[in-house]
């Protein structure tokens, strides 16, 4: 069974603010005068466009259009940082090392020298400007989605948590001290749970439980964030084009909402059936403390995506559900 959200953790993230150790994300850099030119030909997004300061999310695919990972880009003036699940660093390092050759790019793994804390919740800017220094809550507040600033820290905005709020980048040696200010700042602690349940709610799906290397972004639902439609060639492109413009954005399957009727949160894996037909499969699930009932995201065949649709799963009754969910409080 999983178990449910802790309340008061919860409740600090969605009232006031907690923190998140990123210790499952990878991190790297790309130096070197062509690395935006070269990060252009390989990602979905427009990296090119990128001024310091400003970043993007996007995915790295297969020629065959399939994901690799999806990544944070964030160009910070000198060097552009990357931020992926961790399990899948090394093999976004072994592949974009391949692909160097007469470039003037290096590529550095970064996953040990810095820590990465996420500040979620309404009082993060406060919270961050307070814990970092060298930039005012009234600083931190107005950085746009994916902006970043260098405030005794590197503090980028980023919502991949589900709640609206900050990375901050800190070196390895200072994090206990970082971790320290924000609890003094009134940040609490975000465990995995209720970390689950913030970011199901909002529909974000994450790389390794809902997206994995067979997962086209369409699928997924992220080309709005992750691709640019008017950049030139990456890799991967031709099947995004295709699918996109000749098939009309249709594929076999979609990432939904699942509101259940009652019981627990669904397993990953779990079977979703339309009568006596399997329609698709349950990729993360948790009890929602906002809606108060289960909920879930899966894959359905195309067929069944229009929210509202009856559905079940495991045996449960249960409904397809518009992303993000409504939520009740």
């Amino acid at each position: 069974m999983i178990p449910a959200a802790s309340s008061s953790a919860y409740d600090a993230a969605r009232e006031h603010s907690a923190f998140i150790d990123r210790s499952d994300r990878g991190r790297l850099v790309v130096s070197g005068a062509d690395r935006a030119s070269y990060l252009q030909g390989l990602f979905t997004n427009d990296i090119v466009a990128l001024k310091a300061g400003q970043g993007c999310y996007a995915a790295y695919l297969t020629a065959q259009g399939r994901m690799i990972a999806d990544l944070h880009v964030y160009n910070t003036g000198d060097v552009i940082l990357l931020t992926m699940a961790a399990r899948v660093k090394d093999t976004v390092l072994a592949n974009l090392d391949r692909f160097v050759f007469s470039e003037d790019v290096q590529l550095g793994d970064v996953t040990d020298t810095f820590a990465q804390i996420a500040i979620v919740g309404p009082d993060a800017s406060r919270v961050v400007a307070r814990s970092v220094g060298g930039a005012s809550a009234e600083v931190v507040e107005a950085l746009p989605e994916h902006g970043s600033v260098r405030a005794g820290a590197l503090v980028a905005r980023v919502t991949d948590t589900g709640e609206p709020g900050f990375d901050v980048f800190v070196e390895r040696a200072d994090a206990a001290a970082f971790l320290t200010a924000v609890t003094d700042a009134g940040a609490v602690p975000l465990d995995d749970v209720s970390a689950e349940a913030i970011r199901i709610e909002a529909g974000v799906p994450r790389f390794g439980r809902d997206m994995d290397e067979e997962t086209i972004p369409i699928e997924a639902g992220i080309e709005g964030r992750a691709i640019s439609f008017t950049k030139g060639c990456y890799v991967g492109q031709e099947i995004i084009i295709r699918v996109m413009h000749r098939g009309h954005g249709r594929v076999a399957r979609k990432l939904v909402g699942l509101l259940l009727d009652g019981g627990g949160p669904p397993a990953s894996g779990a079977a979703i059936r339309a009568g006596d037909r399997e329609i698709g499969v349950v990729t993360s699930g948790s009890w929602s403390p906002a809606l108060g009932r289960p909920i879930a995201l899966g894959y359905v065949h195309r067929d069944f995506v229009e929210p509202g649709t009856p559905v079940s799963v495991d045996g449960a009754a249960a409904a397809v559900a518009a992303l993000p969910f409504a939520r009740a409080r």
